[in-house]
């Protein structure tokens, strides 16, 4: 079995439950959310949810499609009914994740909520 290449970032993969996470922080931050579910306090709780921000699309003179460009939030769930919160814990807000924010806000109308590691 081959060794589990280390991540960009250096955060540190884990699991729970048999639900792989990114990092300790996220792991953290879900189980957190568990309980606000518990209490009451959230509701629908999914975990990585898939935005499209751009269709995929041909290219001028390439034969093949280059896929959509898609997000994925770390997770989505309810205030209130309709009122949709999309989380995203970082331990460091790269210039790439900006952007992502950005389209997010700019394409569905969603601001991010991004948690920062502590």
């Amino acid at each position: 079995m081959a060794a589990e290449k280390p991540q960009k970032y250096g955060a540190k993969r884990c699991a729970w439950n048999g639900i792989k996470f990114a990092s300790q922080a996220e792991l953290a931050r879900y189980l957190q959310l568990l309980e606000m579910q518990k209490r009451g306090e959230i509701s629908g709780l999914e975990l990585q949810p898939v935005y499209v921000l751009a269709p995929a699309v041909r290219l001028l003179g390439e034969a093949r499609k280059r896929p959509a460009l898609r997000y994925v939030a770390d997770f989505r769930y309810f205030k209130a009914p309709g009122l949709a919160v999309v989380e995203d814990v970082k331990g460091l807000d790269t210039p790439a994740s900006r952007i992502k924010r950005h389209l997010m806000a700019t394409v569905h109308g969603i601001h991010v909520v991004l948690i920062k590691k502590s």
